[in-house]
Formats: structure tokens, C-alpha cells, sequence
């Protein structure tokens, strides 16, 4: 792997790279202007994380736009509050906007995923000829991830348990039938699948071509239907294709009467959730606060607050909060 920006295009998280100062000065004025908080509500922005370093101090929390990573920023927010911050909260969907305003300050906390991150720094830093840092190894893709995040002037803290990866599925029924439980039986039954996913899946080596390297699956066609959406499981239940891409935090999956196959020789990389927050505004209470999450946030967790919010439309804000409440976190 070479180009993390192109990985990133086999997973619905939308982190498209853009260009120039003009976006990077709007971003700035937006947040001087106002900044939602975790109910959702408008308030006042700042424009440094400098405040942050006393009790009280205001702390600014983004998300990437989409709704795994709302969720996560809004449990960083509430966890940050009861520690005795103010935080405003923003969603800043564009990876250069967003590293740019961890680096400055603007942007003080945000969550991100080891793997995918590390590569992320190492082609800014390293060239985009620069080889892969990353790896299904957790440990060795957070030391790479640390040493490029302090180059940054970021600290990476504890990543959770929780890991949103690329995750192939298969109907109960074809499963049951061919005695399928990993990616390996299916590579060892021999067995020509088309494959539901979408069209990038076919150059990305984490989708087609690991499928092939790493477990000898046969993929005889790539029908169309994206990563992990409603097309693609329906296109694998109802047997237009015989193995659909999925990814690991989807909850939903089930509900097609679909199953996940183990990636039993570890295809995918270490993509655990993980907060990254600016050092400059980096405190004990801030380390413990947000470090609480780690132990507790599983896949499994993850997926079922995704769904509540993608299916049964509650507010991520809401989620979050019952979900510490829960784990006795607030």
C-alpha cells in the first residue's frame, strides 16, 4: 500500500483531499463564527486551542461528517465536559482542512483510525512514494502513528478495541451450503464469486486483489453496488452476487439474513478508532478523559449505536450520551 487517500476510497468514511488557502481561511472564519454544540445548537467558536489549558478552558471537537465519526466526537465532547471543559463542536469533512486544523490549534481533539492515519501522515510527511507504515499489526501501526503524530505537534492517545475495517459477507444460505466460515474456506472451496462492491474494489489491496493474494478466491466479476450499502447487501441476498463488501461496523448486516466472513489471515490493517488531539492543548484531564473510552468501545458497540442513528434516526448527541451513561462514563 503506498497511497492511503486511495485505500480510503473502499470505505465510506469521505475523506477527499483538496487544495488551497481559500478553503483553509473559510474553515477558520466558520469556526470564529459558530460551532455546534453536542445537543446540536449553535455557539460561539475560538480560534486557538491555547484556552484549553486551564480548568474551564473551551476545547473545540471535530468529526469527519459522516455518522460513526459524530458519535465518537460527541462521546469525546460529553467525556471532555464532565472534566470540566467547555466544548464547541464542528464536522470537517475534507482531510486537508481537518489535519490542518489539528495542526494549528483550530481543531483540538478528533477521532481518526490508526491504520488509515498513519499512512495519511506518512505520505505528507514521507512522499507519496513512501512505503506503508501500516499493518493488521495494532501495536506496530500505533508506534509508526505516534512517531509521525509528534512530528505534527499531535499526541495519538489509547485506541479502543473498536476497528471499522472492510469486512466480506456472504448469504446464510451460501454459507450453510458450501460450510463457509472464513475468507480461507471460501478460497479453499474453489468456488467463482461476483463480488458487490464498488468499481475501485478491483484495484484496492484490501478488496479484489487481496481477496485473490491473500485467500486464493476466485472473483470472476465486481457488480457494482458500492461499500456496505443497502444495494450490496441486497445484491448478495438475493444472489446477484455471492459475496458483497461490507464493513465491520455495520450492525445492519444481519438484517439481510447475511453473514460476515472471518478475515482469518488478517487482510485488513488496524483500523481502531483512536483520539488524536493537538499537544499544545494536551492536559492530564484531557489524556484521562478521552483515554476512559478505550477499554470499554467495541465493534460490536460501535455498530449498534450506527444503527440507532442511521436506522432508527436518533441524534448522535443522544446516542453518545446514553451509551456513557451506560458504561457508567458520565
Amino acid at each position: 500500500m503506498t497511497d492511503p487517500t486511495a485505500l480510503i476510497g473502499t470505505r465510506r468514511r469521505p475523506r477527499a483531499l483538496v487544495t488551497g488557502l481559500a478553503a483553509l481561511v473559510a474553515l477558520i472564519l466558520g469556526l470564529a463564527a459558530c460551532g455546534s454544540d453536542t445537543s446540536g445548537s449553535t455557539s460561539g467558536g475560538r480560534s486557538s486551542g491555547a484556552t484549553a489549558s486551564s480548568a474551564g478552558g473551551t476545547l473545540t471537537v471535530a468529526d469527519a461528517g459522516f455518522t460513526e465519526s459524530r458519535i465518537l466526537a460527541e462521546m469525546y465532547a460529553a467525556l471532555l465536559e464532565k472534566a470540566g471543559y467547555k466544548v464547541e463542536r464542528t464536522s470537517v469533512q475534507q482531510t486537508e482542512l481537518a489535519q490542518s486544523s489539528l495542526e494549528k490549534g483550530i481543531v483540538d481533539a478528533m477521532p481518526q483510525y490508526v491504520a488509515t492515519y498513519a499512512d495519511l501522515l506518512n505520505t505528507e510527511i514521507n512522499g507519496a512514494q513512501a512505503a506503508s507504515v501500516s499493518s493488521p499489526d495494532l501495536q506496530k501501526s500505533l508506534t509508526a502513528l505516534r512517531s509521525l503524530a509528534g512530528r505534527r505537534g499531535l499526541t495519538v492517545l489509547n485506541p479502543a478495541s473498536a476497528v471499522d475495517q472492510n469486512a466480506f459477507a456472504v448469504s446464510r444460505s451460501f454459507a450453510t451450503e458450501h460450510k463457509l466460515r472464513t475468507l480461507s474456506d471460501l478460497g479453499a472451496s474453489g468456488l467463482s464469486v461476483k463480488l458487490a462492491a464498488g468499481p475501485e474494489c478491483a484495484t484496492r489491496p484490501f478488496c479484489q486483489p487481496g481477496l485473490e493474494k491473500t485467500y486464493g478466491i476466485k472473483v470472476s466479476e465486481i457488480v457494482r453496488t458500492g461499500v456496505d450499502t443497502p444495494q450490496t447487501k441486497a445484491a448478495v441476498k438475493d444472489g446477484k452476487a455471492q459475496l458483497g463488501l461490507v464493513l465491520t461496523t455495520d450492525a445492519t448486516v444481519a438484517d439481510s439474513d447475511l453473514v460476515v466472513l472471518t478475515d482469518d489471515k488478517k487482510l485488513q490493517n488496524a483500523d481502531n478508532l483512536v483520539p488524536i488531539v493537538t499537544t499544545k492543548s494536551l492536559t492530564p484531564k484531557i489524556s484521562a478523559a478521552l483515554n476512559s473510552l478505550a477499554p470499554v468501545l467495541t465493534t460490536a458497540d460501535l455498530g449498534e449505536l450506527n444503527k440507532k442513528v442511521d436506522s432508527s434516526r436518533e441524534k448522535p448527541a443522544d446516542v453518545a450520551r446514553s451509551y456513557l451513561e451506560d458504561k457508567g462514563l458520565l
